[in-house]
């Protein structure tokens, strides 16, 4: 495992001999513009390993992406190998259709802490809801991002994260149907709290959401990447581009349905993702990922 090797994966050729606030958002913003948030090893027969080098080997080696226990595990590593200080933290994924948090901790991110101040730090939620910049650990104040604005609350120990949305414009409306355009003004994204976890918590919930049935992860097939203005996303057979904030407080969103045979050609080119195994998408669950 190779730092510099790691650099070159994620196209950075910055500075890095100073554990800095600018040093670790330049380095995290070429992460996720680089790396995808993906789960395509569930639909190409594949195990996801909860293991360090795997991971390395997956995201660096084989120009892979992965989701957050991937993503996040393999930024804990980098970090930690430039002397930032590191915490594992735990949380609970808001799922819209149930109104409700997930009973167990599913998702892992990352707490910063630099110069007295804490961050989060979370290279692994993909999609509209991936945080482009370390937030700071404040409750209740609007922190705007490309995206959109994120703000956490805190209650009793609890932390929360939410996304004020902006409107969107979808080009095409004759795809647009199961698209979420929608009247959701602010969306709940988790839930954690600042318990310290080791990375063997996660290997029950990393195991479930892989071969569970009613798992988000095995009813959708899903590859998301940041871009420069954006997102695009390939959920099932259906790619989704947005331009952030293209005009009047408005997100631009193309969306286009594949056929079968442009699958292979769209991950190389949209994603740069190049596959071992025969790719089944599928999209078979209704919970929106917008």
């Amino acid at each position: 495992m190779n730092i510099k090797e790691y650099f070159t994966r994620i196209s950075y050729r910055g500075s890095y001999s100073k554990p800095d606030l600018a040093t670790l958002t330049d380095i995290f913003q070429h992460h996720i513009r680089a790396v995808p948030f993906e789960n395509l090893s569930i639909h190409c027969g594949e195990r996801i390993e909860l293991d360090l080098e795997a991971t390395y080997n997956k995201i660096v080696k084989k120009n892979r992406g992965g989701w957050c226990m991937e993503n996040n595990y393999l930024l804990s590593w980098v970090l930690k190998t430039l002397g930032y200080n590191i915490t594992l933290l735990g949380s609970k994924v808001y799922v819209p259709e149930h109104d409700a948090y997930a009973e167990e901790v599913d998702h892992l991110l990352l707490k910063v802490v630099l110069d007295g101040k804490s961050y989060i730090v979370d290279g692994g939620f993909g999609m509209a809801y991936q945080l482009w910049q370390p937030m700071e650990l404040i409750s209740g104040t609007d922190q705007p991002q490309t995206p959109g604005v994120f703000r956490f609350l805190e209650d009793s120990g609890v932390w929360y994260l939410e996304k004020v949305k902006r409107k969107q414009w979808v080009s095409d409306q004759s795809v647009s149907s199961s698209h979420n355009v929608d009247k959701e003004v602010c969306r709940r994204v988790y839930l954690f709290t600042l318990q310290p976890r080791d990375i063997e918590e996660f290997r029950s919930i990393n195991t479930h959401l892989q071969t569970a049935p009613d798992s988000l992860f095995v009813t959708k097939s899903i590859c998301s990447l940041q871009t420069t203005d954006g997102v695009r996303a390939l959920v099932g057979w259906k790619l989704t581009e947005i331009k952030y904030n293209y005009k009047d407080n408005m997100d631009l969103v193309e969306i286009r349905i594949l056929a079968d045979e442009e699958m292979e050609q769209t991950l190389k080119e949209k994603f740069n993702i190049t596959l071992d195994k025969k790719f089944v998408p599928i999209n078979t669950s209704r919970l929106s990922l917008f």
